[in-house]
C-alpha cells in the first residue's frame, strides 16, 4: 500500500502491503473524477456535489481518496470534533465495482490509523447509519440516539398552493381548557441559538441523549461545536426562547443530481410533543419552499413516536407522497482502534 508523502506531517500509519490501494488527500482537481465513481450514490440524491469544495475548506476535516491502478474507487471524509476527541466519519463511497471487495474497510482502517497519527488526544469515531443494526454491529458500536425517519416527495409549487388553500387556522388545533392554543415557533438568531443549544436544560430535556444531530452529522453540546454549526446556512427553531420544550434544525435545500430543479430539504427535531414539532415543521416548509421551483425531497427526522401521526398528516392534510416506510437514523460509536 502506498501513501503520499504529502498525507500528513504526522508520522505514516502503519499499512497492508499486500494491498494495491494508494491513498491521497482529495483537491478540487478530483471532483470530476470523484463524481463519476459515486454517480449512482443515494439514487440520484447524491449530497456530495454541493458540499465537496466546502469540505476541503474545513481546518477540521480531512477528506482521502482511494485508487487502484490510479482511478479513484473509494472515498472518505473524517472530520474531528467535540473538543478534539471525537472523529466524525461520513462520506463514505466506494466504486460499484470495487463493492464487496473490502475496499471500505481498508480505508476506514487507514483513515483511523491517520487520524490517532495526526491527533492522539482523539477517543472515539462517531457515524450515522439508516440501515438496520444487527447483534454483529452492536459487538463493534455503542448506540448513541436514534430518530425516525420520514421521507417526503413534492413540487414546491402544489405544496405552496396546499398550505395556501388550507390557511393558518385549518393547520392549527382549536384552543381548549385544557389545550391552550400553543405559541408559534421562534426563530433563533445566532446568539440565541448559541445560548440555549448549550443550556444544561435543552441538553437535559430535549435533545436525545444531549446530542444535535444536524444533517446526519451528531454534535455534543459545546462551544466548539456550536462554531462549527454556526458557519453553516441553518434555521434554528424552538418553541418556547426561554424554555423550549421542542427545538429544530433545518438545513438550507440545496440540490442534487437526480434531475433539473431537484432539490433536498433536511429538517432535524428534537422533542416529544406533537403539536410543537408539528407546527416546526410547517414553518420550516413554509420559509424554504417559498422561493423554490421543482421537486423537493425531504427528510423530517424526529422522535421515533411521532412518525405515524406526522406520515398522516402529510399524506392527508398536506397531500404530500411519502417516498418510503419507517426508518430510522442511528448514531453509533466505537473507540478509535
Amino acid at each position: 500500500m502506498k501513501i503520499e508523502t504529502g498525507l500528513s506531517r504526522s508520522p505514516a500509519p502503519e499499512v497492508d502491503p499486500q494491498t494495491e490501494l494508494e491513498f491521497a488527500v482529495a483537491t478540487e482537481e478530483d471532483f470530476e473524477e470523484i463524481m463519476a465513481m459515486s454517480q449512482d450514490i443515494y439514487g440520484g440524491l447524491d449530497y456530495l456535489p454541493t458540499r465537496y469544495k466546502a469540505w476541503l475548506q474545513e481546518s477540521n476535516r480531512t477528506v482521502i481518496l482511494a485508487r487502484k491502478q490510479g482511478k479513484v474507487i473509494a472515498l472518505e471524509s473524517v472530520c474531528v470534533i467535540d473538543d478534539g476527541e471525537t472523529v466524525l466519519v461520513e462520506g463514505l463511497r466506494v466504486a460499484p465495482s470495487e463493492r464487496g471487495k473490502g475496499v471500505a474497510g481498508v480505508l476506514l482502517k487507514f483513515c483511523s490509523q491517520l487520524m490517532k497519527a495526526k491527533y492522539p488526544e482523539v477517543k472515539v469515531t462517531r457515524l450515522t447509519r439508516d440501515d438496520r443494526l444487527g447483534p454483529k454491529d452492536f459487538q463493534k458500536y455503542r448506540l448513541i440516539t436514534k430518530q425516525g425517519i420520514l421521507l417526503v416527495r413534492f413540487r414546491a409549487e402544489d405544496l405552496k398552493l396546499c398550505l395556501q388553500e388550507l390557511g393558518l387556522e385549518a393547520l392549527t388545533p382549536e384552543a381548549t381548557p385544557d389545550t391552550p392554543q400553543p405559541a408559534a415557533p421562534v426563530r433563533l438568531d445566532p446568539l440565541a441559538a448559541r445560548h440555549l443549544f448549550l443550556s444544561a436544560g435543552l441538553a437535559r430535556d430535549v435533545l436525545p441523549n444531549a446530542t444535535i444531530v444536524q444533517d446526519w452529522q451528531p454534535f455534543k453540546p459545546l462551544a466548539s461545536n456550536m462554531t462549527i454549526l454556526l458557519k453553516k446556512d441553518i434555521d434554528w427553531m424552538v418553541d418556547d426562547a426561554e424554555s423550549p420544550s421542542v427545538a429544530s434544525l433545518c438545513t438550507f435545500p440545496f440540490r442534487v443530481p437526480i434531475g433539473e430543479d431537484w432539490y433536498y430539504l433536511n429538517i432535524d427535531v428534537f422533542g416529544k410533543d406533537l403539536e410543537p414539532v408539528r407546527r416546526q415543521f410547517l414553518a420550516h416548509l413554509r420559509r424554504h419552499t417559498e422561493s423554490l421551483q421543482g421537486h423537493v425531497m425531504c427528510q423530517l427526522f424526529l422522535d421515533p413516536p411521532l412518525w405515524q401521526p406526522l406520515a398522516d398528516f402529510c399524506r392527508n392534510t398536506l397531500r404530500v407522497e411519502l417516498v418510503k416506510g419507517y426508518t430510522e437514523q442511528c448514531v453509533v460509536e466505537s473507540d478509535l482502534a
